[in-house]
């Protein structure tokens, strides 16, 4: 195993210093480190990390590796700074059993880029009539903690109940994707000003915020643990306030475009802007900024959605939701927070490793603790190009954006994932 030293580069924004990785740890950290035997990368200007980590990534594999494989969207994580990722259940087959979630497992480990952790499917098929098998998936090797029904609500008050007393016996999660159904038939984008004028139907805010409200009754009730999938309006951060403030044990995620895109993007009719939970106003933007700066949020989620081309490059009406997000998530966090290095590490690698319960990720670069970090250069500015992603899909809709930040490198365990901004491997 190779020895690298970085040498003058700023940990989490404090003042430069030397980091020595050794063995797939962090051997030492000083100021005039010496190491012969060490490969040496110049971190003058550089912000060194602890390993971002993703609750909410659709990798498509199995069943539709045309769009992303566990492979690719490794690479791709990888490649945006990531050394651990939640990989959602919508496959197909559905991840709803021990047998798939380990399949996901193991695809990851092959790949060796990032770890991959499966989320298992709260019900059968993702169907909400009745709970998959969530215990055969806590025990498999994948040893599964997070269960969702991501892209389906689990509309069922009774079953999201069950669901959640029955993982509260190993302290699982419930992740919802917050969403009424009955509220949302046929719905194109918010529904508001924006949707009202170009004549598409609209998917109100109280159809999350009546869920979120819902589900946290019952978390409090059961006294588990509820996580709710992106976040985006105004009224679900007051929700979540108040149930905190109550010490109910939820925990919520924010999207980066729903941190920086508005409804009014729709206006193009670009189906890359079609997304589930749809763009919201700018008013929701900045009560989702703050509540992500004062805690009510705890961390920011990609929710990674590659598609293939004939399900994006088509009428809005038929195009599927979802946008790319793991190769510019730091980039946007960093667009929208500033150089706020110590907050940008809490939410998105220490308090999602954290809910994760990701041993080993989510740790400041210090001595004795696992290598999993990335290097950030703040100063460069990037072009988005479509074409240049490691991801298999092209549904970005930062194409052509110039943002902020660059990653250098990414170290998994030691070994880098990422050298000089390109993919080792």
């Amino acid at each position: 195993m190779t020895a690298y030293l970085i040498t003058s580069v700023s940990v989490v924004g404090a003042a430069p210093t030397d980091l020595l990785i050794r063995d797939g740890v962090v051997a030492e950290v000083g100021p005039g480190l010496s190491a012969p035997d060490a490969t040496v990368i110049d971190g003058t200007g550089l912000v060194a990390l602890p390993g971002l980590v993703d609750l909410h990534t659709h990798l498509r594999e199995p069943g539709r590796e045309d769009a992303e494989t566990v492979e690719s969207g490794s690479r791709a994580a990888a490649l945006g700074g990531y050394t651990a990722v939640c990989a959602m259940a919508n496959t197909s087959p559905v991840a709803d059993t021990a047998g798939v979630v380990e399949q996901v497992w193991r695809l990851g480990r092959e790949a060796n880029l990032v770890d991959v952790q499966p989320i298992g499917a709260v019900t059968v098929g993702l169907a909400g009539e009745r709970l998959a098998e969530l215990g055969a998936m806590a025990d498999s090797a994948a040893r599964v903690r997070i269960f969702s029904d991501d892209g389906h609500c689990v509309a069922d008050p009774k079953l999201m109940r069950r669901a959640l007393e029955y993982v509260k016996a190993f302290d699982g999660i419930i992740a919802q994707h917050a969403e009424e159904p009955r509220l949302t038939e046929g719905a194109q984008m918010h529904e508001g000003e924006v949707s009202t004028r170009l004549g598409l139907i609209g998917w109100p805010a109280v159809a999350e915020e009546a869920i979120i409200a819902r589900d946290v009754l019952l978390t409090e009730h059961v006294g588990s643990r509820l996580h709710v999938c992106h976040v985006s309006t105004a009224g679900s951060v007051e929700v979540l306030r108040q149930a905190k403030a109550r010490g109910v044990r939820v925990t919520a995620e924010v999207t980066p475009h729903h941190l920086l895109l508005t409804d009014e993007r729709a206006e193009s009719y670009d189906p890359v802007f079609k997304v589930n939970p749809p763009l919201r106003t700018a008013a929701d933007i900045t009560a989702l900024r703050a509540a992500l700066a004062d805690g009510v949020i705890d961390v920011i989620a990609t929710d990674h959605a590659p598609h293939a081309v004939e399900d994006k490059e088509c009428e809005w009406a038929y195009a599927r939701p979802g946008m790319l997000g793991l190769e510019t998530a730091l980039s946007i966090a960093l667009d929208v927070l500033g150089p706020e290095w110590d907050l940008i590490a809490e939410r998105m690698s220490r308090t999602p490793a954290r809910i994760a319960g990701l041993t080993g990720h989510g740790v400041d670069p210090a001595p004795g603790v696992p290598a999993n970090l990335t290097l950030i250069d703040p100063a460069v500015r990037r072009t988005i190009e479509p074409t240049e992603l490691a991801s298999r899909s092209r549904n970005t809709p930062y194409a052509r954006m110039t943002l902020p930040g660059r990653i250098v490198a990414t170290f998994l365990r030691g070994e880098p994932t990422v050298l000089d901004g390109k993919a080792v491997k």
